[in-house]
């Protein structure tokens, strides 16, 4: 089990000297969240296929903030997963569902604490620990599995300046979302460690109806990262709305990377320079909707020169060359999608949803959604030639709206993936069903 020793310690103290002062207890938060999940990946190719199913719990404590100009805090966070049954033999040892036991086969349970200390001036906060998780285009820290991935390190949010956001910080370290340990930060393909992320960015919010963003990231020895973004809604009446997403990624080399131990594998593809960051990314969505009806369509198109780059520490192995578990990663492009990323050197994806909001019919909680991917163009790793993949996603949720299982959710998702090419990801089958319920004791 992992600690951040330099967090708690930080947090205890100041649990320990404030903890009468107003605010402090007032504005405390105490939550315990469990997540009950079967997953269930069909690998159509006939290989090992991945069925298990976990229970997790997730405890927060989030204190409110000392009085005085600077206010203090301080966030601890603990989880627990238990692994109720994977089938003999359905779990692979590269498995980001459930950590790995020395024998290849899952641990029956795994556990994991940290905390952050935080301190609030004016509309600036500043948060600094092990249970840090960062939602921004450049790093999205991934909830897809039984418990959610975490960064180690600091961040910055201010708000002093009316209807502008800046984001700032440094990770040093992740904790894996099928981990109890902590590793280095990483690239997919990249198998050193880089303990250096940085990042800087703003939200502007132009006017009600559009917001302006742009970041910069590093990943020391990996990638330097620009990405400009931009978001418009029309309010075409009180039931009908149009919106606009654009999204724009420019990342190229940094120190390292392209030598034989800081590479980058372009996610399995071609790249111009063997091993070199070397891409831009650029997506148009947009979405219309009606009433409980939402239409979505977009296009996204990958450079010819390599891959998209992002934050993930899958191919991190141990001192024994033992996966670390650290897998599973997230990025802000709709093409992450349920099994495939879309993220190829020159693939062309055009993609589509509908959803509907069941409470326009009286059932309140209630939401489902069907999507498609089509991606075109991806080119080989010789470079000669193409390739194309396609996904269908479909996935309803409810959530309990009243009586004593109030608040109680239920998810229920399905998955099909197929390739066109010898370099495509193997045909896969994915069903993932969800309980979630989060209990507020303060």
């Amino acid at each position: 089990m992992y600690k951040s020793s330099l967090a708690l310690a930080v947090a205890l103290g100041v649990l320990a000297q404030q903890a009468g002062a107003a605010g402090f207890v007032e504005d405390s938060k105490l939550s315990l969240s469990s997540r009950t999940m079967y997953f269930n990946n069909d690998n159509r190719d006939g290989s090992r296929d991945n069925r298990e199913s976990g229970q997790g719990f997730k405890l927060d404590y989030l204190s409110g903030f000392t009085e005085g100009t600077v206010g203090f805090g301080v966030d601890v966070q603990a989880l627990w997963g238990i692994h109720l049954d994977g089938g003999k033999g359905h779990h692979p040892n590269t498995s980001t569902f459930f950590p790995s036991d020395t024998d290849g086969s899952a641990v029956g349970q795994w556990a994991r604490i940290g905390g952050n200390a935080k301190a609030r001036f004016s509309k600036t906060e500043a948060h600094f620990g092990s249970a840090l998780a960062p939602n921004l285009p450049i790093l999205v820290s991934n909830d897809g599995r039984l418990l959610p991935q975490t960064f180690e390190g600091g961040t910055i949010t201010s708000k002093e300046i009316d209807n502008l956001t800046i984001n700032a910080g440094q990770l040093t370290h992740a904790m894996g979302r099928a981990s109890s340990n902590r590793t280095g930060l990483s690239v997919a393909g990249g198998t050193q460690d880089s303990n250096k992320f940085r990042y800087g960015g703003l939200d502007y919010k132009l006017t009600k109806d559009l917001t302006l963003q742009y970041y910069y990231s590093n990943l020391e020895d990996y990638y330097k990262q620009h990405f400009l973004g931009l978001t418009h809604v029309y309010q075409i009446d009180q039931d009908q709305s149009f919106k606009t997403d654009l999204r724009y990624f420019d990342s190229s080399k940094d120190g390292k990377n392209g030598n034989a131990d800081h590479f980058f594998d372009n996610n399995k593809g071609y790249a111009k320079n063997a091993g070199e960051v070397d891409n831009k990314t650029w997506s148009a969505i947009f979405t219309y909707t009606l009433g409980g009806h939402s239409f979505l369509l977009g296009h996204q198109q990958i450079s010819d020169d390599g891959g998209f780059v992002w934050l993930n520490q899958g191919s991190v192995v141990d001192g024994n060359g033992r996966n670390e578990g650290a897998g599973g990663s997230s990025f802000y492009l709709f093409t992450d999608s349920m099994i495939n990323q879309f993220a190829k050197a020159g693939e062309n994806t055009t993609f589509g949803q509908y959803a509907y909001d069941f409470a326009r019919l009286g059932v309140p909680g209630l939401k489902a959604s069907v999507s498609y991917l089509r991606g075109d163009d991806i080119r080989y790793t010789s470079g000669h030639g193409t390739y194309k993949e396609w996904e269908r996603d479909a996935r309803i949720d409810y959530v309990i709206q009243e009586g004593p299982l109030k608040g109680l959710g239920a998810s229920l998702r399905h998955g099909v993936y197929r390739g066109e090419g010898s370099e495509a990801s193997p045909d896969q089958d994915q069903t993932r069903l969800i309980f979630n319920y989060t209990y507020n004791f303060l």
